[in-house]
């Protein structure tokens, strides 16, 4: 299915692709794809104090971990500013908008009379009607919208439904600043225009925005894009979401070891639902998803469901998917280095696609299923933590040194040969399995917790098995 829906995501590149402007990519993103639409990237970079090329990079990056593509190449709104000032100018020969001269301090003094009063602050429109000889001489004007005096300016809204705005509120707002820039409330109009949106998702904040917009399109006599508001995320504690609940870059949830489909599946239910459904493949939330759908309240983010959302992904992931988001990690987190050097060795990645079944069954992120895969990598003599070190007393070492002869028997060094083998041997001393399996465990791999011993054995093979095992007996 093909449609002539256009979506965008408009990012500011003044820092990294932060969890709420990933929402916003996705469920534009989602709603393209449900459509058969395209979404198209647009960097609004017409702060040139705060917008910064490595920044730009970071949300590139970002929106390309997730998963979350556009189509074309990613577009500078401040490359277009000799087009939006050409509009600036239209709607000023067309009488739509007027030179403005009020000087600060005429401004501030609007703002502190208003405030006085009771009232917002609002430009009182001094210059609106004035004839442009009255101009002072030497001064630089802003160009300020015709905005309509009387009346209401409705935002039909897709989540929020139609939203009522007095035209007395939204005043005559810049639209060129006094040295030819455009400001933000015209570029977007003007790149969404022209880039053909049909439907603009963004944040409810952007609400009072969308009323100002609709201005612009109407003195244009421009169609104006379905409009959809999301609401903001907040913390567990419904306060606005901050560093302290989770508000990261998307790259500190990669570094954090977290399934790109997983964050995905979390942050579409952020605000979204479909039934009960809590776990959802990307192509089912490409199916379900629709804008109309979304909530009207703010959603709130938890770490501690993502985290278990993220566990439950990693346990029905193919193994070797797994191995190739370990690569994405790796690059990112402490010691990384070293285990990428080690598994450019193919033996070691066939190793790690081995263990990966009883790894990933008590991993919730990636991080904890390298950390646990740590006893593949590591050198003999073994480093024991100090659990293991516990376990391994003078008893528990005599009871390797049968256990070392009963393993050494087997021939077919397969899991449940290895299994069987150690029972017999624990029956023969009169012990319960487990009396047998927490020594070897850490004696295999110097920790208290690993993946079953006998996925460790198996997967470390008979000779290196063996080799720990006496390293410890010794």
């Amino acid at each position: 299915m093909t449609s002539g829906v256009v979506t965008r995501f408009a990012p500011s590149p003044t820092g990294f692709l932060h969890i709420g402007g990933a929402r916003t990519a996705l469920f534009n993103w989602l709603y393209a794809q449900h459509t058969g639409g395209t979404m198209l990237l647009r960097i609004e970079d017409t702060d040139r104090a705060r917008s910064t090329p490595e920044a730009v990079d970071a949300i590139i990056d970002g929106l390309t971990w997730l998963g979350l593509g556009w189509q074309g190449e990613p577009v500078s709104q401040f490359a277009r500013a000799g087009r939006h000032a050409e509009i600036a100018d239209q709607l000023l020969a067309e009488g739509h908008a007027y030179r403005c001269y009020a000087s600060p301090e005429e401004l501030t003094q609007m703002r502190e009379t208003a405030r006085a009063e009771g009232r917002p602050p609002r430009y009182d429109g001094r210059w609106r009607d004035r004839d442009p000889s009255e101009a002072p001489a030497g001064v630089d004007p802003v160009i300020r919208i015709k905005a309509p005096r009387d009346g209401e300016t409705i935002v039909r809204d897709q989540v929020q439904g139609d939203v009522r705005f007095p035209n007395a509120d939204l005043d005559d707002f810049v639209i060129l600043r006094s040295d030819g820039t455009p400001t933000y409330m015209l570029a977007v109009v003007v790149d969404d225009h022209d880039m053909g949106v049909t439907h603009v998702i963004r944040g409810d904040d952007h609400l009072t925005n969308a009323a100002r917009q609709q201005i612009i399109y109407g003195h244009m006599g421009w169609d104006v894009p379905v409009m959809a508001h999301i609401p903001l995320i907040h913390g567990p504690d419904g306060a606005k979401l901050s560093k302290r609940h989770g508000a990261l870059g998307a790259e500190a949830y990669r570094a954090m070891g977290y399934l790109p489909e997983a964050l995905r599946n979390y942050l579409a239910r952020l605000g979204w639902s479909h039934g009960d459904d809590e776990i959802m493949s990307t192509e089912q939330m490409i199916e379900w998803f629709d804008i109309a759908d979304v909530n009207k309240g703010a959603a709130r983010f938890d770490i501690a469901k993502l985290e278990a959302l993220n566990g439950h992904h990693i346990r029905h992931a193919d193994d070797a998917h797994l191995l190739e988001q370990i690569g994405v990690l790796l690059p990112h987190i402490e010691g990384g280095a070293d285990l990428i050097a080690k598994l450019a060795d193919e033996g070691r990645r066939a190793q790690l696609l081995a263990a990966m079944p009883g790894l990933k069954e008590r991993a919730r992120t990636l991080v904890q299923l390298v950390d646990s895969a740590a006893y593949l990598f590591d050198a003999r003599p073994l480093s024991f933590d100090d659990k293991a070190a516990g376990i391994l007393d003078a008893d528990a070492r005599a009871l390797l040194t049968g256990a070392h002869a009963a393993l050494s028997a087997v021939d077919d060094w397969q899991a449940d040969t290895l299994d069987a083998a150690v029972r017999t041997f624990a029956e023969s001393r009169e012990l319960k399995l487990g009396k047998v399996a927490q020594p070897l465990r850490a004696a295999l791999t110097g920790r208290a917790t690993s993946p079953g011993v006998f996925d460790v054995l198996a997967v470390l093979g008979r000779e290196e098995s063996l080799a720990r095992i006496a390293d410890v007996m010794a």
